[in-house]
């Protein structure tokens, strides 16, 4: 071989280049130009390549082979990150950790709830077998089909409401003196509780459950017309001091106003004082009078049918559960009570606590959420505040103001802050509020059993030391589960009480 093939062949050789694809090799010289045959068996074979897997693998001729790759900064920051994996952090079931959601766990309490109860009313039927029966409601409101005094009680109720109505309307106008009127309302308002306790105790024919009823019925209108004597007095006051700058337009109705689908007439005093007003303030879901209510736009009828239909179911469910889980309770408690064998009334006790509670619930959701807002969506009563968030309460005192709205609202506008204004102390009027509320809860139980034994009473008023205990001591989640356990337990002890001597006074024996 010569010198020069021997010098042109290391060079050929430097220059040569090798173009892999799919396994295949294509060489060509580097002096020389590549033949037209060769390029266009290349740009094949590259747009082969490319149809076959999307893309070309010109990344791969790029990038560096592992040897020759280098840790970039991201790899740095994952390896010092991997060094420590220890926070300064609180477990979540600690109070100090902010963790809130605890949402799995109510759930499952709800699932086991469930489970237990339905093992409690599985226990229950094949014990006592089926004793649900809707036809023996009629006779605990009835005892002869045709008599029905508790019925006729609530109807004689009209002449108190007519009685207020009219004793206003002579004071609106001048014919009697405040003095006069006040004595009026007073023996008005006396009456309202006297004359229908009277009937009850007197006319054996009503039975304890009517007796209830009418009862109830008269305690709310008492509140009511408590509140229309006030309401209109203040209204009376305030046109005496307004009374140079009086207008006819000031004491009439005033022209309607209408939003486009209702129209309400505002009024002012003493337009106020007519039929239609009054039996609207009977009727509404509150005990509290003012001269114009907050009114809704429309009838929602879904709405209506929802809470009607949730009353009637409701209601059946309650009725149930008294008569297949109450009564067979409460009847095998007596014998405990009677021995006074102190374990088995603990057991007794424990076991009613169950149904009670569970009763005590379903009838606050049909009465304070159903029926009300059934009542406020038929007359558009706007106000639809019934309860608030009690369940939450970490205070007996909140409780107490937040169970019940209306009666609340009553309290704090007509009596507590009025004994305030009057300057008594304040722990003193909370103590008076407790003291009513715990009259009329013994009026209402002692009344219709026909039997006094302040049960009632004394528990309305152990919510005033309990109630400093739990303000003072406990807060947080250990003041609202010391305020479950008081309605939980509270409420047994008072019904075994009332029943057990309810039926040792009538029946001579606990049975």
């Amino acid at each position: 071989m010569s010198d020069r093939a021997e010098m042109r062949g290391p060079t050929a050789r430097q220059r040569r280049t090798t173009i892999s694809s799919n396994g295949g090799k294509y060489h060509h010289g580097g002096g020389d130009k590549p033949s037209p045959c060769s390029g266009k068996k290349k740009t094949e074979e590259a747009s082969r390549h490319v149809d076959n897997n999307g893309k070309a693998d010109k990344e791969k001729v790029q990038q560096p082979s592992d040897n020759q790759r280098k840790p970039t900064t991201s790899h740095l920051d994952e390896i010092s990150e991997g060094l420590s994996c220890h926070v300064l952090q609180e477990s979540l079931l600690s109070s100090a950790s902010g963790y809130s959601n605890y949402r799995g766990i109510l759930n499952w309490c709800v699932v086991m709830l469930v489970l237990s109860n339905a093992r409690l009313f599985l226990e229950n039927i094949i014990k006592y077998g089926i004793l649900v029966d809707p036809i023996q409601v009629v006779s605990l409101f009835l005892k002869n089909p045709y008599s029905w005094p508790a019925a006729c009680l609530i109807i004689v109720s009209n002449v108190f409401i007519l009685a207020a109505l009219y004793i206003e309307r002579r004071l609106a106008v001048g014919t009697v003196s405040e003095t006069t009127g006040l004595i009026l309302h007073i023996f008005n308002l006396a009456s309202m509780l006297v004359f229908p306790s009277a009937i009850v105790l007197t006319v054996n024919s009503i039975t304890p459950v009517g007796g209830i009823l009418s009862l109830g019925v008269y305690t709310v209108l008492f509140l009511k017309l408590y509140s229309y004597q006030d309401t209109n007095r203040w209204c009376r006051e305030i046109r005496q001091a307004k009374a140079k700058k009086l207008t006819r337009s000031y004491s009439c109705p005033s022209v309607a106003q209408s939003n486009g689908l209702a129209v309400h007439t505002n009024v002012s005093y003493p337009g106020n004082l007519t039929h239609r007003d009054m039996y609207y303030f009977v009727f509404a879901p509150t005990l509290c009078y003012q001269l114009n209510f907050p009114r809704s736009l429309r009838v929602r009828k879904r709405f209506l049918i929802r809470r009607l239909f949730e009353m009637l179911f409701f209601m059946q469910l309650l009725v149930g559960l008294i008569q297949q889980w109450m009564v067979p309770t409460i009847q095998n408690s007596m014998k405990p009570f009677q021995e006074m064998d102190f374990s088995r009334m603990v057991e007794r006790l424990l076991k009613l606590a169950v149904p009670n509670h569970l009763i005590w619930l379903i009838f606050f959701y049909w009465f304070f959420h159903s029926s009300m807002n059934f009542v406020a969506e038929l007359l558009q009563f706007g106000d639809r505040e019934f309860y608030r968030d009690w369940w939450n309460s970490e205070t007996v005192t909140y409780f107490w103001a937040n169970w019940n709205i209306p009666v609340h609202k009553w309290c704090l506008r007509h009596f507590y802050k009025p004994m305030l204004r009057r300057g008594v102390n304040k722990l003193l009027a909370q103590t008076a509020v407790f003291m009513v509320s715990a009259f009329f809860h013994e009026y209402l139980v002692s009344v219709p059993l026909k039997m006094f034994r302040l049960w009632a009473f004394m528990g309305m008023m152990a919510q005033v030391p309990l109630a400093w205990f739990v303000g003072r001591f406990l807060n947080g989640i250990y003041g609202n589960a010391a305020v479950w356990i008081s309605l939980i337990i509270g409420q047994p002890v008072a019904v075994l009480m009332y029943v057990h001597d309810y039926y040792v006074l009538h029946y001579g024996s606990s049975t």
